[in-house]
């Protein structure tokens, strides 16, 4: 394979040993003798992706329901149930995988309906699951868990972000509402983590466009902030800007600027244009980036409050009562 050919016309060309409109695995390209190495270059060179665990697909393919349903069908058994982050994002919810998951890829969550059967491989995390009527449905060829019972599965976590940011992407699918949610919560009483179900369930938001934005508004509403997403800003019959989170009362917003969207010179540029007319008109905007929300070392929480304490110093509010939910 000429690789400086095919980085340079982005393309895999003539010269790849497999087909160039299917995804394929590792033990598939070994096969067909491309080395491990050479699969690491591919990767390197951005002409070939990881979708999931242990699947590989030309990058020039993009992104579809075939493509994904293509993948997953590679690494499960004929009979095997997709569900949790997989089942989301199959049924287009993409961003119920977690920020960078395709650089630091877990196994495919998947489960078998058949007592007592438990895959083991390391590119499945397995094991017994009870389905019942309607639970599971057929997408592209494949049993998945249907959006609602995958909501609920996401929403049965350890941690409150991580439901809170899986309900608010599949709320964003339109298949169902946030009081159907909240309205099924109670079958799954007794069971594993509902305690972090029957909370998220009362927090999720579908206006929520990114896990970053779903974790700053429960970082609001530890502070007391009375966030609305996507909030517009006008004057003059002008919109002005449209917020990621903002407490109006306050006149406090809050933004994530995620590396799509806000990382160019140009989009940079467009973004401390548009907060500079926000402070003009007495606006105070807050913006994070990735790893100031999910890094290490964050402090994201400590800034906010601070902000939302000091504004209402200066404008003489009061502390606002606990939002629903505990927080």
């Amino acid at each position: 394979m000429d690789f400086d050919e095919m980085a340079a016309t982005s393309s895999l060309g003539a010269s790849f040993p497999l087909p160039a409109d299917q995804p394929f695995t590792r033990a598939g390209a070994h096969s067909a003798g491309i080395t491990r190495w050479q699969l690491e270059r591919l990767l390197a060179e951005g002409l070939v992706r990881r979708p999931v665990q242990g699947v590989y697909a030309p990058t020039e393919l993009g992104d579809s329901l075939a493509l994904r349903a293509a993948c997953l069908k590679l690494v499960a058994p004929e009979d095997a149930v997709i569900v949790d982050r997989h089942a989301g994002w199959l049924h287009g919810a993409e961003m119920v995988l977690r920020p960078r998951e395709h650089l630091h890829l877990r196994p495919v969550a998947m489960f078998l309906p058949t007592p007592g059967r438990r895959l083991r491989s390391d590119l499945a995390d397995s094991g017994e699951r009870t389905f019942g009527r309607g639970d599971v449905v057929e997408v592209a060829g494949l049993q998945v868990t249907s959006p609602l019972r995958t909501t609920w599965d996401l929403g049965r976590t350890r941690w409150l972000d991580d439901a809170v940011c899986a309900l608010d992407a599949m709320l964003r699918l339109g298949r169902f509402s946030a009081d159907d949610v909240i309205a099924g919560v109670e079958r799954f009483r007794g069971m594993r983590w509902v305690t972090t179900l029957r909370v998220a369930s009362t927090l999720a938001d579908a206006r929520a466009e990114s896990p970053g934005e779903s974790i700053l508004r429960l970082r609001g509403l530890e502070a007391r902030l009375r966030l609305v997403p996507q909030l517009e800003v006008w004057s003059d019959a002008a919109l002005i800007a449209r917020l990621d989170l903002a407490d109006e009362s306050l006149k406090l917003g809050i933004e994530y600027d995620g590396d799509e969207w806000h990382s160019s010179p140009e989009q940079r540029e467009h973004d401390e244009r548009r907060r500079s007319n926000l402070r003009d008109r007495g606006w105070t905007v807050l913006a994070f980036t990735r790893h100031q929300v999910f890094g290490r070392g964050r402090t994201v929480d400590i800034e906010i409050a601070t902000a939302a304490r000091e504004l209402r110093r200066v404008r003489g509010d009061q502390v606002r009562p606990h939002p629903p939910g505990g927080l």
